[in-house]
């Protein structure tokens, strides 16, 4: 008589609740890390902009004081010209001609955009562009405000539009006198068309504003003699009195400011302004926040799939742990039911014998699979420290303002993720294999790679790495994420043997051979000899703590490149073994 199979799947309702509720705190505990990220890289975008702008500040303000200083001592010098005071004292008509011949080479020389002498009356009589049709010869400035200050105070600047050429600029005026009386003022115009030029070129909004706030030199044309605030009709009657910027409307910038942050529809700056060497005006510069951000949130969301990354193989490790447990309990359920079964029919006994037994065979098997999948950890520990240190190290050089070496950094992180979801495909061929991506790989960088893993161990140990042999271009037929998870393996075992161990070595020798040969020989204690002979087999291991699945595994890989991997005498005493690979 058969006694029927009962299966007790009572535990399972509340098992899936508990999963469940696992997965929505994983979910909640990732919605949480999104948000502090993103408001990490808001506010670290604001920074590094702040940082920028108020670098670029200071380096326009130095070059627009050195700019002024060069211009200024130009009317201090002609002053003392004796040809100065002759045309202004005299007013002969030859002596206004041979002027006129000298500030124009003069100008030439200095990059002056006019310089020219005005008499007491307010009329000039000598100018540097005597030859053009726009000449300021004739001209009478004794309205601009520049003369009459000079004439009253001995000198004056004022930025304006030229009311004859229209052109904006600086105008340094300096009185010329002898014997006491005052004979006439000699101006310098500058204009900045250079300078401007040379702050287009850089990715921030650089511009001078006067002391009404009105932007008089910038590297954005179209915000040239814009306002950064309403200016009162009084103001305006005053500066149009004196024809300064002509009929121009002196609107505001259509720009809404809130703190230290400039928008415009989409486009968003953050402000830096300094003092400049002219009365009452200010440098600002305009850093766009978009780089910033765009980098900032980069760095967020990498954070982010780490993040998800490692919550989702938590799970996973919880769910197979469960499953395992699941299945362990049912086999031994099936067990006992088969053995009670004996004692009522022989031969009934018998075929449910062999029913548990093929059934405890398939949860041997899964087993086995739930071991393999539980030492992931073991095999990505290295691959995850290097990802937190490239990590750590991207924030810093984020915090220096070093966006480039970050993005660098990043980019090897991806990397590195993309080479654990290699490690844990491989660490799960025990139960399914997929077929490698082989091509030519470059050994010199495989080697490179592997070590990048294994660095902070081999620094932390004090373990010199000795490599020969390497010829650049040398290259094999292999995976190169396998190729390099062997060479790991290889590597974390001889850091393994070299622990406390005096001058600790690791030579890494490639030889071409037919076949590329690659020893890795430590000068540790050795194998084993109680392990010596199932080195290669899974499960069998000489460390305290150690699964004994890397060199197993790492056979396998070198198989299906069609290679080896054996044990050799190492020449430095202590283990080593040989990867044998096809040359391509």
């Amino acid at each position: 008589m058969t006694t029927p199979v009962i299966l007790d799947d009572s535990h399972a309702p509340g098992a899936g609740r508990r999963l469940i509720w696992a997965a929505l705190l994983a979910l909640l505990l990732l919605a949480m890390i999104a948000v502090a990220a993103f408001g990490w890289a808001a506010g670290h975008a604001r920074v590094a902009s702040d940082a920028a702008a108020e670098q670029q500040a200071r380096s326009a303000s130095r070059r627009l004081a050195g700019e002024l200083q060069k211009f200024r001592l130009l009317p201090l010098v002609l002053t003392e010209y004796p040809d100065v005071r002759t045309v202004l004292g005299s007013g002969d008509a030859g002596a206004a001609r041979r002027m006129n011949d000298k500030l124009e080479l003069l100008a030439d020389r200095t990059d002056a955009a006019v310089i020219y002498l005005i008499a007491r009356d307010g009329r000039t009589i000598a100018a540097s562009n005597w030859r053009r049709p726009q000449s300021f010869v004739g001209q009478n400035y004794g309205f601009r405000p520049y003369f009459r200050d000079a004439m009253a105070k001995g000198s004056a600047e004022l930025f304006a539009l030229g009311t004859v050429s229209g052109r904006p600029g600086l105008f340094i005026a300096r009185r010329v006198e002898e014997g006491g009386r005052a004979l006439g003022v000699i101006v310098v115009k500058v204009e900045f068309g250079g300078l401007e030029a040379e702050w287009a070129r850089q990715p921030l909004a650089t511009f001078v504003t006067d002391d009404h706030g009105v932007i008089i030199i910038t590297s954005r044309p179209d915000w040239r003699f814009h306002t950064l605030a309403p200016i009162d009709e009084r103001t305006r009657a005053a500066i149009r009195a004196v024809l300064q910027f002509g009929d121009l409307p002196l609107t505001p910038l259509p720009l809404a400011k809130d703190g230290a942050t400039w928008a415009n529809g989409d486009a968003r700056y953050r402000e830096a302004a300094v003092p400049v060497p002219m009365a009452g005006a200010r440098l600002h510069a305009f850093q766009p926040l978009a780089p910033a951000e765009a980098s900032a949130n980069a760095t967020a969301r990498t954070a982010i799939l780490i993040a998800f990354i490692l919550l989702a193989a938590l799970l996973t490790w919880v769910f197979r742990s469960r499953e395992k447990q699941r299945l362990q309990e049912e086999a031994r359920h099936m067990l006992e039911i088969e053995v009670a079964a004996r004692t009522a029919d022989l031969v009934e006994a018998n075929r449910r014998f062999r029913a548990a037994r093929e059934e405890l065979s398939q949860a041997s098997r899964l087993g086995t699979i739930g071991q393999i999948t539980a030492g992931v950890a073991h095999e990505i520990n290295q691959p995850v420290a290097a990802i937190r240190g490239f990590a750590e190290n991207a924030g810093t050089f984020l915090d220096r303002g070093d966006p480039g070496k970050a993005r660098d950094n990043i980019g090897t992180i991806v990397a590195l993720t993309e080479r654990i979801a290699a490690i844990i495909a491989e660490l799960r061929s025990f139960a399914r294999r997929s077929t490698p991506a082989l091509g030519p790989v470059e050994i010199v960088r495989v080697i490179d790679g592997a070590l990048l893993l294994v660095g902070d161990r081999i620094r932390e140990h004090g373990v010199t790495v000795e490599r020969v042999g390497e010829v650049p271009g040398m290259r094999c037929i292999a995976d190169r994420v396998r190729l390099e998870q062997i060479l790991v393996n290889l590597l974390q075992n001889a850091l393994d043997a070299l622990t406390g161990r005096p001058d600790p070595r690791i030579r890494i020798e490639t030889r071409e051979q037919g076949d590329i040969a690659i020893t890795v020989a430590d000068n540790g204690p050795g194998i084993a000899p109680d392990v010596a002979d199932n080195l290669f087999t899974p499960f069998v291991t000489g460390k305290a703590d150690g699964l004994g699945l890397g060199l197993g595994i790492a056979r396998d890989i070198a198989r299906e490149f069609g290679g080896t991997l054996d044990s050799v005498a190492s020449p430095l005493g202590g283990a080593a073994f040989r990867l044998e690979v096809r040359r391509a």
